[in-house]
């Protein structure tokens, strides 16, 4: 495939910042990510890749991938998408909103490994995060592309400053692993920070069901961080005073 710089050049196009478009240009991070997403020796596996852009990813995906299928929002990629893709029978090219998709309906039948994964826009990652949360239990990985210091949040453990309740959030769901830091130079255009790409692997049963009162609880107890849990519940009324004897 062609370097990124060159297809949008020849299709008269340029990165759109509205869409958050930085174009990974590095072939062998790419390959780390399309090994993390299929891992050696899995030959059944259903990938759902949000915003495939220009198919740097995907085409690596579709070497190791049963099923593909790419999601693409902004239209004047999605014919470069598949033109790039129109040798691989296994790959559906499909133009939508990653934030608005049915990922329960892109995994339904699906063989194992059900994989969601894609290099986030930045402006919309929490948005994409949530949307893996909450369908934790529809796909077995997520392997994502995000800020570093997202990245970092994801994963931190208790007691740590990123520690939160995205932390939180995310690992009453998932198992989450750092694959590799990525540098600004690695993307077209490069972004003014250093990316990192996750592994999210999903738990069954999860460590908390994903309930509008664990939400709620979650949120209150990092509203204020320097209150005690009793205190930061007890707007919450009886609801929380249960909940804080019962945890603390």
């Amino acid at each position: 495939m062609s370097d990124a710089r060159a297809q949008l050049r020849q299709a008269g196009l340029s990165p759109k910042k509205s869409f958050g478009q930085n174009f990974l240009v590095d072939q062998n991070i790419s390959r780390a990510i399309a090994t993390a997403c299929v891992r050696d020796g899995e030959t059944n596996a259903t990938v759902v890749e949000l915003g495939a852009g220009l198919g740097a990813l995907t085409l690596l995906l579709a070497e190791r991938a049963k099923r593909l299928v790419a999601v693409e929002r902004d239209r004047d990629l999605v014919p470069i998408l598949i033109e790039a893709m129109k040798d691989h029978a296994s790959v559906e090219v499909v133009e939508a909103d990653a934030q608005s998709i049915d990922i329960d309906a892109l995994f339904s039948g699906a063989s194992s490994p059900r994989v969601l994964c894609g290099n986030l826009p930045y402006q919309i990652t929490g948005r994409l995060i949530g949307l893996a949360i909450m369908n934790a239990q529809k796909f077995d990985r997520a392997v994502f592309m995000v800020q570093r210091e997202v990245a970092e949040r994801l994963r931190a453990e208790p007691s740590t400053k990123d520690y939160g309740a995205l932390s939180v959030f995310a690992q009453a769901a998932f198992d989450v692993t750092l694959v590799r830091t990525v540098p600004p130079g690695a993307f077209f255009p490069p972004p003014d920070v250093t990316s990192a790409v996750v592994c999210m692997t999903s738990l069954n049963p999860p460590r908390a069901n994903e309930t509008e009162r664990f939400r709620a609880l979650v949120k209150g107890a990092f509203a204020q961080r320097r209150k005690t849990l009793r205190n930061a519940w007890r707007s919450r009324g009886q609801m929380g005073r249960a909940s804080c004897r019962e945890r603390v």
